[in-house]
């Protein structure tokens, strides 16, 4: 078990990528907090992966308050003494109400930042001090090709992924000496709960799927591989990487 007697926290880990990378960690043998905003479905999460042999505990958990994270990581400590791993994953995209930038309403742009950038600053601003004391760690952040490239249409979401980019890069270089690895993931399109609205149209289905390389949707276990390999002691020499799970799509 490459995560055996390790403890990571895995935020929007209720459905979709999070819980894929949540089940995985489990059953590699680390003790995992589901943080998540649904508590139906944050349980379940946590349910799932003790029924499967492994060691979970769920944590309600609105990313955007600061409240609220603190106490999921002083719950956390609590429970089981140390943080070893942290994967950022919860996010929001409003389909039906992104749009370009002058026409974008505030809500909308203030919610998207608020939990998809400012959630993934928060959640790291309580751990990194646990890892300071424990004297490493594996911090993951999940990004976005849309913080990479321009995509139109998508202006909050875009922004707030290329502040998640800027964001690992800047903590990969602050906590590197501290050995606390700071790395993101971009997932291509992926087959997840949030992206179910979307990918509802079969033509928009295909077209999505025809565009990748791999001419496929990715599905949220495409994921939990390198997401186990980022939490792993074999990714010990990977800072500040972009690691791409996208079927070839930012490769064209």
């Amino acid at each position: 078990m490459r995560l055996k007697d390790k403890v990571a926290i895995v935020t929007g880990a209720g459905a979709g990528i999070g819980r894929a990378i949540a089940e995985r960690f489990g059953r590699e043998g680390a003790s995992v907090v589901i943080a998540e905003i649904d508590a139906a479905k944050g349980e379940a999460a946590a349910q799932a992966i003790r029924a499967s042999g492994g060691e979970a505990t769920f944590v309600a958990t609105d990313v955007s308050s600061e409240e609220q994270v603190k106490a999921m990581v002083e719950r956390t400590l609590t429970r089981y003494g140390r943080i070893d791993v942290l994967c950022n994953n919860a996010a929001v995209l409003f389909f039906r109400d992104e749009t370009r930038a002058h026409l974008l309403s505030n809500e909308v742009w203030n919610r998207t930042i608020a939990v998809n950038l400012t959630g993934y600053w928060l959640t790291s601003k309580y751990v990194i001090p646990a890892m300071l004391r424990q004297k490493g760690g594996s911090i993951i952040h999940v990004a976005s090709p849309t913080g990479l490239f321009g995509f139109t249409g998508i202006t909050a979401y875009s922004a707030s992924k290329g502040g998640v980019v800027g964001l690992m890069r800047a903590m990969a270089a602050d906590y590197a000496p501290e050995h606390i690895r700071v790395n993101a993931i971009v997932p291509g399109t992926i087959d997840t709960p949030m992206n179910a609205a979307e990918l509802s149209d079969a033509a928009v289905r295909a077209r999505y799927a025809e565009i990748a390389p791999a001419r496929r949707l990715g599905m949220p276990e495409d994921l939990a591989g390198i997401a186990l390999f980022l939490a792993s002691e074999d990714s010990d020499y990977c800072v500040g990487g972009i690691f791409t799970v996208d079927g070839g799509l930012t490769a064209v």
